[in-house]
């Protein structure tokens, strides 16, 4: 039997990128050859995006893509996006299967079921559409993620939300919260590990709320410390209200946890956090991330905002960009608000124009990269402990404990080694140092 090839791409965030990777091993383990996006294969898998438009669009662009480059290939589409836009995304006559979040996991099995049960003509024409509901409860995942294209590598151990902010329509892409039993989770990490892996990123939907028998994020970091090869764990996005009790306090202190927090704001106006549901005012976000900025040295903190939210004035703007300003917010991610199908927000009046979007956000974004030289130009003179991820010529670069990314002239490779580096400079955007 011919050796069966199959390519994957995935949009969005971690947590896909992680599920990716578990899948992918499954294809491998099962005798499929794994080849790059661009390369001929007999399957495309993409995995979805649906949080914004802008990833919706880029779905419709990797399916036409793929079907010009590579017109025999039969597609997969997997994830948020075939979850919640079935109908939408399934009338390309190259896209084969259309699989949700529920048995997404489950794709080389499903495949392989209904090719047993197809003819061989209805297997190049017949659709597929598999989208039960989400169950909730705890799960565990079949194969680790081991990620053969990144030094690091992202361990899921959550997924869904209960949240049901305004804006988003995660909690019916991704289900309810769950969480993931916790020594699946320290199996997997234990084989990541001798996988080749020096660092760990915990991921999830919504890390924060993380439960299993008694078990929380905070446990799940202390045992990620007692597997000893592991060199560095991080945790992804984190919800301000879920953040536990002890983890700025060990971020501070002598660990394998790296001083990094990433937390979404959405906006630093109060009356467009009460409208998007958020769960907390300005004032007492900012108390948090400067008590956090106040106990963990060379503390990186970024977050994410939301401009032209439906009744954003344009004095609710200035405030939140006087706010971010003066905040110890090193870096954020700006999103241009995104009307999503299932979200309340759809129903709220005063919408933004587009041109005050695309103002406001620039705006964000030219701010948002001054602060984040102003936190580079403060590790001058410092050493950091710096994971390298490529070398490029004749630069290695990698990142800090902190997330900066630092470049350095080597003659040798010094991929996925953790060397201490001097930050010397920064020039052109880019911090620049030697080995110590």
């Amino acid at each position: 039997m011919k050796e069966r090839s199959v390519s994957f791409y995935t949009l969005g965030c971690r947590l896909n990128q992680s599920e990716t990777a578990a899948i992918e091993q499954d294809f491998k383990i099962g005798g499929y050859k794994i080849v790059d996006f661009n390369e001929p294969a007999d399957m495309v898998v993409i995995n979805t995006c649906t949080v914004t438009e802008g990833g919706d669009a880029d779905t419709r662009r990797l399916i036409n893509k793929a079907a010009r480059a590579n017109p025999a290939a039969r597609i997969a589409l997997i994830g948020c996006q075939a979850q919640v836009q079935k109908e939408a995304i399934s009338d390309h006559p190259n896209v084969s299967w259309v699989i949700g979040n529920a048995r997404k996991m489950d794709l080389k099995s499903i495949i392989e079921e209904l090719d047993r049960r197809d003819t061989p003509y209805s297997t190049r024409t017949r659709k597929h559409v598999i989208t039960p509901a989400i169950e909730r409860g705890s799960f565990t995942q079949k194969n680790a993620g081991i990620d053969e294209h990144r030094t690091r590598a992202n361990l899921k151990i959550q997924d869904g939300c209960d949240f049901f902010c305004s804006f988003c329509e995660i909690p019916y892409a991704r289900g309810r919260a769950r969480s993931r039993e916790f020594q699946d989770i320290i199996k997997e990490a234990e084989i990541l590990v001798r996988a080749g892996h020096k660092e760990i990123v915990l991921t999830g939907i919504n890390i924060g709320t993380y439960r299993h028998m008694g078990h929380g994020l905070m446990d799940v970091l202390k045992a990620l410390e007692d597997i000893p090869a592991l060199e560095r764990t991080r945790i992804s996005s984190i919800e301000p209200t879920t953040i536990p009790h002890g983890l700025i306090e060990k971020m501070g202190q002598k660990s394998k946890l790296c001083p990094y927090l990433h937390i979404p704001l959405q906006s630093a106006n109060n009356d467009v956090l009460s409208a998007m549901k958020r769960k907390y005012s300005f004032e007492e976000f900012l108390d948090l991330v400067q008590m956090a900025r106040d106990r963990v040295a060379c503390l990186c903190i970024g977050t994410d905002v939301i401009v032209g939210f439906p009744g954003e004035t344009e004095a609710h703007f200035r405030q939140t960009e006087e706010r971010l300003r003066t905040s110890p917010i090193d870096y954020f991610h700006v999103f241009s608000y995104s009307e999503r199908t299932k979200a309340k927000s759809r129903e709220l009046p005063e919408k933004v124009g587009q041109a005050a979007v695309n103002e406001r956000s620039r705006i964000l974004r030219e701010l948002s990269q001054r602060k984040r030289l102003n936190f580079y130009r403060r590790l001058i003179g410092s050493v950091q402990r710096v994971l390298f991820e490529e070398t490029k010529d004749g630069l290695n670069s990698g990142l800090c404990d902190n997330y900066a990314r630092v470049f350095i002239e080597h003659d040798g490779d010094l991929v996925n080694r953790l060397r201490s580096v001097k930050v010397e400079a920064l020039t052109n955007g880019k911090l620049t140092g030697r080995l110590c």
